[in-house]
């Protein structure tokens, strides 16, 4: 079986995200999140944040910052990355990663994919959703970026310490933890 391609993961993982964003009530946007001082409002604003951030790499523009955002706003930002996608040339521009290294924009793609992934279960944590991934996602995520992202991620001061989970654990409890997520 060949790796999913990023393009896909990603459109898979927002669609998801969405989903979850959904579920979220107004009664629990203070809630605190497994994101440390991050509360659940704090969360749609950067997944709105991940969404332009993708989006303006796609563009060529830089990035604007979300406050109080909504899941509307989430849903129209995945609409604009999509569009963005559907553009094959758009692919291969260049941007700067959330780490400070120039990357394409395909692997932007996919970095944006794995930030999407965790942080709707971050997010279904929250507030009381299902904690179940999507396994082909998880596996793929876990293929891509273990174990190096969650390592280069600590030294810059974005991923939490790992979690310690037992040898039998799943692949997604192994993926949470290793990103800093107690299961």
């Amino acid at each position: 079986m060949s790796q999913p391609e990023p393009v896909d993961l990603y459109r898979r993982a927002a669609t998801d995200a969405v989903g979850v964003a959904a579920g979220v009530r107004p009664d629990q946007l203070d809630r605190p999140t497994p994101c440390a001082d991050w509360t659940v409002q704090d969360l749609l604003d950067h997944l709105v944040g991940g969404t332009r951030y993708l989006g303006a790499a796609l563009a060529g523009t830089e990035p604007t910052a979300p406050t109080a955002t909504t899941p509307e706003d989430l849903r129209a930002g995945v609409d604009v990355c999509l569009q963005g996608l559907a553009d094959p040339a758009a692919l291969s521009r260049t941007c700067m990663s959330p780490l400070g290294f120039e990357w394409t924009v395909l692997d932007a793609t996919a970095g944006t994919f794995m930030d999407l992934l965790i942080h709707t279960w971050d997010l279904a944590a929250a507030t009381d959703q299902s904690l179940d991934l999507d396994p082909e996602l998880v596996a793929a995520c876990t293929a891509m970026f273990l174990p190096d992202m969650p390592e280069r991620g600590r030294a810059a001061g974005i991923v939490g310490p790992a979690v310690t989970v037992p040898d039998d654990a799943s692949t997604q409890d192994r993926l949470l933890a290793a990103m800093g997520r107690t299961p």
